[in-house]
């Protein structure tokens, strides 16, 4: 297969799921991206079978856009990727791989993460976190206290006690 068919394909899998301009932002990244990498040294057949199937790359496009982060349709090219290396490997070159926008800012695909609150089950996945956070730092506050209590009230009773006894004097 070569790049324009990949292109092609892939085109042919996404028309009519998602809106045009969405479809031509993942066909020009898909066609930089096998353009990139053989600027380094790959061929196009070994770019190619990186990426894997057209087609899948298009369900993953496809799911990715039903409100999920869209990086993961970038950090998943191909589900038969079944190693680790492949995977890593696909996720690695696409490090510092920028694209410029219509103002000609530079936008990178791979130097951050941006986490978006924009699934009910993301959002869930916050609250359960700030809960058990809080759990966490009152268990060990009162873990502490309980720790430290049958040696500090005592502590305390007899140095009440000192200065009741003792009046105001200064030593």
């Amino acid at each position: 297969m070569t790049r324009q068919e990949f292109i092609r394909k892939l085109q042919e899998a996404l028309n009519g799921k998602l809106d045009a301009a969405t479809i031509q932002d993942h066909l020009k990244f898909y066609d930089d991206y096998i353009i990139e990498e053989m600027r380094k040294g790959k061929s196009e057949q070994e770019v190619l079978e990186l990426l894997g199937d057209p087609w899948a790359i298009a369900k993953t496009i496809v799911d990715a856009s039903d409100g999920t982060d869209e990086e993961v349709v970038y950090e998943n090219r191909s589900p038969f990727n079944n190693s680790y290396n492949q995977t890593t490997q696909a996720q690695d070159s696409y490090a510092g791989y920028g694209q410029k926008d219509e103002y000609g800012t530079e936008h990178s695909y791979g130097s951050y993460h941006e986490f978006r609150l924009d699934t009910w089950w993301k959002k869930a996945l916050l609250i359960l976190a700030v809960v058990f956070v809080v759990v966490v730092v009152v268990s060990v506050i009162t873990g502490i206290i309980s720790f430290l209590a049958p040696v500090l009230v005592p502590l305390l009773i007899i140095m009440i006690v000192i200065r009741l006894i003792g009046g105001n004097r200064r030593y």
